[in-house]
């Protein structure tokens, strides 16, 4: 079985692969996101994905391995949101989306170490803002989950509950496409089954 590298501290992006069946190894890139610049959010995001996913390649010594680069930005009323700065930046962008919708773009790059062959989608999630309330702002922004992520919110922790629907790949949102990650994979040959490291059954 290949060795699947995540080029990413993310927890919740490591929690989706396990979820998968993908048991990865991290391998946190160093990319300095804040030095790298691109006119549109889809852009920035590939961008920003492809420079972690090879960052990495030096530091990976399994020859025969996987290598996923991801990065998600929102893009919201023709702005380019990342992670916000500090806590008055993220209650601002709050009382700025509540109600209204976004986009989350995230950037997939894949490597094969093997034959340095690579694979690379940006996939693109609406997501609309329910209607919190100062105080609920506030509060949400208090536990310092929105300074952690792009967009100043998660849709699979406490964010969650300020988030009144999607239109696209709820995964994406989270923090990576796992049906992308599956087509991708299929372009480089690989059957995500392959990487599968439960539900085996000895023969």
């Amino acid at each position: 079985m290949k060795t699947f590298i995540l080029a990413s501290a993310s927890p919740a992006r490591r929690r989706l692969l396990t979820h998968a069946g993908i048991d990865p190894q991290v391998v946190v890139s160093g990319v300095d996101e804040s030095a790298v610049e691109a006119g549109d959010a889809a852009t920035l995001a590939g961008t920003l994905a492809a420079l972690k996913a090879r960052a990495v390649l030096d530091a990976v010594l399994a020859p025969d391995a996987l290598v996923l680069g991801c990065d998600s930005l929102l893009a919201f009323d023709g702005e380019i949101l990342g992670k916000p700065a500090t806590v008055s930046d993220a209650t601002a962008r709050w009382k700025m989306m509540r109600g209204r919708s976004g986009v989350l773009y995230t950037g997939h790059c894949l490597i094969d170490t093997a034959t340095g062959r690579s694979a690379e989608a940006v996939v693109a999630t609406t997501v609309h803002f329910a209607e919190p309330d100062d105080d609920e702002i506030a509060a949400y922004v208090s536990t310092g989950e929105p300074l952690e992520v792009a967009g100043a919110f998660t849709i699979d922790g406490l964010g969650g509950a300020f988030v009144a629907g999607i239109e696209g790949d709820h995964t994406n949102v989270v923090g990576l496409s796992v049906p992308t990650l599956r087509l991708l994979l299929a372009e480089l040959g690989v059957p995500i089954t392959s990487l599968w490291s439960r539900g085996r059954m000895d023969p």
